[in-house]
């Protein structure tokens, strides 16, 4: 499981890079053995939820624990 993480990772920065949305979170990833934990701060929980959604649809990720805290300007 733990060979999967590597290649996982890569895709899961360039999914969110790619989105163009988040320029103004501080947002980091943690993962183990095709579990993703998002952790740091969003502007809005409709930010959170999406980012949620881009990495629960790449490949092989299992399960993403939402640790994301709401921070409002």
């Amino acid at each position: 499981a733990y060979l999967s993480d590597a290649a996982i990772f890569a895709r899961r920065k360039k999914a969110i890079l790619a989105d163009g949305h988040f320029g103004d979170t501080s947002v980091w990833l943690l993962g183990q053995r095709r579990w993703v934990w998002l952790q740091g701060c969003v502007r809005t929980s409709a930010e959170a939820e999406a980012l949620e959604r881009i990495i629960r649809s790449i490949d092989d990720v299992e399960n993403v624990m939402n640790e994301l805290k709401v921070v409002p300007r």
